[in-house]
């Protein structure tokens, strides 16, 4: 796959997101650096999840590995985070990372962040089950919301508030993926529902595995996805908090997240039948109810 190839499958993959993530209102600026920065995340998920093309071969070879080692993901992983490391000293190797390198500098990004989402897939591969809920959001924090924070440092917009309310709703947009793909994750042998929770519900692995969620597994997920609206509210004053483009933009974040969990909550709960996916209208609706909001 050319640099253009692998360019156009992260755009295809944005697309398929809860939420916009460069839209064609933002300045164009920002749409490249926001796309770089996705395209990084992009690329470290697909291969904690072991998604990438050609069984991860080309990118292997573009990290400096063997063919052999893609489908080693801690070691393309390894791999992936030495390159991360080359952005900062100016010799990357893979595109996405080239391309991730001007942006980095424009905006004095650090590595920490980047190395979080690293983390978060590492981790993937060691940690298939949370006990707790606190377990589930310091994953979180790996997985989720550095790339808020990331947003708020391209825009030039971060405070110490602002990082505050941006991490509620980047872990509430994980956690409503997360319920969206409880069949899809037990395939790869994940459970993002705390255990604790589970027991208090009294809902059994070998549930989750059903064609369709039993009454205790609806329970279960609407208590969850009460969970995630929690974080949303707490989080949705981020957006009044700026101005012009980038509201509507976080308001596409927050409206993302509110029209997945209302997708979760219009299909009963039962996310076992299919992956509940909002509709292109329930988002637009949502990101205007939330600017009316906090306009």
């Amino acid at each position: 796959m050319t640099g253009d190839d692998k360019s156009r499958a992260v755009l295809d993959k944005a697309a398929r997101e809860n939420f916009p993530v460069a839209p064609v209102f933002l300045p164009r600026a920002w749409r490249q650096d926001l796309m770089a920065v996705y395209g990084f995340a992009r690329l470290v998920d697909d291969i904690g999840d072991g998604d990438l093309a050609d069984g991860g071969r080309t990118d292997a070879a573009r990290l400096g590995l063997e063919a052999a080692a893609a489908d080693d993901r801690v070691a393309m992983l390894d791999a992936f985070e030495a390159d991360l490391r080359r952005v900062f000293d100016g010799t990357p190797r893979h595109p996405l990372m080239t391309a991730l390198q001007p942006t980095v500098r424009r905006h004095g990004l650090t590595p920490e962040p980047f190395l979080g989402l690293i983390a978060a897939n590492r981790q993937d591969q060691e940690v298939r089950r949370y006990a707790t809920y606190d377990d589930l959001l310091a994953y979180c924090e790996l997985s989720a919301n550095p790339v808020g924070r990331l947003v708020l440092s391209i825009t030039g917009t971060s405070t110490p508030e602002r990082v505050r309310r941006s991490d509620a709703v980047c872990t509430a947009l994980q956690i409503a993926e997360h319920l969206q793909d409880v069949a899809e994750d037990l395939a790869r042998d994940r459970i993002y529902l705390p255990a604790e929770d589970m027991k208090r519900f009294s809902v059994e692995e070998a549930d989750l595995a059903a064609p369709a969620a039993g009454a205790q597994v609806r329970a279960l997920v609407a208590f969850e996805a009460e969970r995630a609206r929690y974080l949303l509210d707490e989080g949705t004053p981020l957006v009044r908090s700026v101005h012009g483009r980038l509201r509507l933009l976080l308001a596409g974040f927050v409206g993302g997240g509110r029209a997945a969990l209302k997708a979760v909550e219009g299909a009963g709960y039962d996310v076992l039948a299919g992956s509940p996916k909002a509709t292109k209208a329930r988002l637009l609706r949502e990101v205007g109810s939330t600017l009316r909001r906090e306009g």
